[in-house]
């Protein structure tokens, strides 16, 4: 008789039994204190395949939870299953005592919270990973009321970071072929640019100038974890509003195209924040590109800067600087300024300066660029190569960043070294272009002439 086909199938069976489970319940309507009772059942078990349905009992108590009832069940994660004071002072005075491997590993044991196991055998039934990551989405919109949750939020956090590796991650190109169910949820993940209708979206996967990929996971299925927009190009674009309208490439077929430019990086999954995935996908996409179209010479993005409108609007309040220089960067204010000529041009001798001096010199308490992107290009060892004066004119361009965007050059033989310096010394990689703006903009906060 075969044994593993039995096994196969009676494993079938149970996590079928457990999803019906799940999905009807027991007729009792579910509070946290029962899903809590069922964690601690969870813990207590030995069989898997009881384990298995104990597990799918839970996660399906945990979805029937009202948003006041999982709060509770958070608190009582916080509590209830962290790791024992008693135990680790125990287990700490026996390897002091001892220093050998039996009770260092002891000491380890202790030191984990309970919570940990538990969404180990949580994430034992069928979906369970995909379920725990919406657990930890709803889990993080409740972080800012109550940062006592950051302990639970960690413990997710340390296991995503190993459930979801490089070595799990499957890189597939999405096309005009690809299933419908794939492309709906690209355009509702996209984050960057908005994707407004199917034929928008047409537009952005044409096989003569876009490539489109994403990363997927085994246990999420169809359901894409992160994935970047890509346009052929003739030469580094500057403007955003060309290539979201399929207009003006430069190029009428792709063997002629000089530079991949990524203008869209999304990630999907609220629920894995912070677990990344951004550098792996870039990294490999660059292979991908080389090897179907050799010629490409640059690799670049074309980047927002969310928060520069801001940042520029505290620099008109700076008392501290030329009052010539706030009295124009006060012309902001102005409706429809980008479509003076005038204004415009006198709005760029200041604001792409500053755009420069607010990415490379402007950190945040740890000492890293203030600005989010910069801190994810920069930190996948990209170079800060142009900054472009009204890149993006939407209105969402103008609000966020006063219409700039930035091109982060990818250099294959940099990468690492850059990496490296921006790790180890927060250096920012930039262009001779970029340090000359730079320089431009110490000038201006002291009133000197930048010509």
């Amino acid at each position: 008789m075969n044994m593993t086909f039995l096994q196969e199938m009676f494993q079938s069976i149970t996590q079928r039994d457990a999803l019906l489970r799940r999905r009807q319940g027991d007729g009792t309507p579910p509070d946290h204190r029962r899903l809590v009772e069922a964690c601690h059942r969870l813990l207590e078990s030995d069989g898997e395949a009881s384990s298995i349905a104990l597990a799918s009992r839970a996660l399906g108590m945990y979805q029937r939870l009202e948003p006041a009832e999982r709060l509770r069940f958070f608190e009582r994660l916080a509590s209830d299953f962290a790791a024992e004071p008693t135990e680790i002072d125990a287990a700490y005075a026996r390897y002091a005592e001892q220093r050998d491997n039996d009770s260092l590993e002891a000491l380890f044991e202790a030191c984990e919270p309970r919570r940990q196991e538990l969404i180990r055998r949580l994430n034992l039934t069928s979906g369970g990973t995909a379920e725990l990551v919406r657990m930890r989405e709803d889990l993080l919109g409740l972080l800012r009321e109550h940062p006592e949750f950051s302990a639970v939020d960690a413990d997710f956090a340390h296991l995503f970071g190993s459930w979801f590796n490089r070595g799990f991650l499957m890189l597939k190109r999405i096309d005009w072929n690809t299933p419908a169910s794939i492309l709906e949820k690209i355009i509702r993940y996209e984050a960057v640019h908005e994707i407004r209708d199917w034929d928008d979206l047409r537009r952005r996967l044409d096989a003569r100038d876009r490539r489109c990929f994403a990363f997927f996971h085994p246990a999420i299925g169809d359901d894409p974890l992160i994935f970047v927009e890509v346009a052929l190009h003739k030469g580094l674009p500057a403007r955003i509003q060309p290539i979201l309208a399929g207009e003006d490439v430069g190029i009428d077929d792709p063997e002629i195209a000089d530079t991949a430019a990524f203008f869209g990086i999304s990630n999907c999954q609220t629920g894995l924040r912070g677990i990344s995935f951004g550098n792996f996908l870039i990294k490999q996409v660059v292979q991908e590109l080389k090897q179907e179209l050799p010629q490409l010479k640059h690799f670049v993005t074309l980047s927002p800067v969310p928060g520069f409108a801001q940042w520029l609007a505290e620099r008109r309040e700076d008392e501290s600087l030329p009052l010539a220089l706030r009295e124009t960067l006060a012309e902001l204010e102005t409706p429809d300024w980008h479509g003076d000529a005038e204004r415009a041009e006198r709005l760029k001798a200041v604001v792409k300066p500053l755009a420069a001096r607010y990415l490379v010199e402007e950190k945040n308490a740890r000492g890293q660029p203030l600005n989010p992107v910069a801190r994810f290009h920069l930190g996948n060892g990209a170079e800060l190569h142009r900054i472009n004066w009204l890149g993006d004119v939407s209105k969402k361009g103008l609000r966020q960043a006063a219409g700039m965007m930035v091109n982060y050059l990818y250099v294959l033989e940099d990468i690492e070294r850059n990496h490296e310096n921006y790790t180890a010394n927060a250096t920012v990689a930039r262009s001779s272009e970029v340090k000359d703006l730079v320089r431009k903009a110490r000038k201006l906060a002291k009133g000197e002439n930048t010509k």
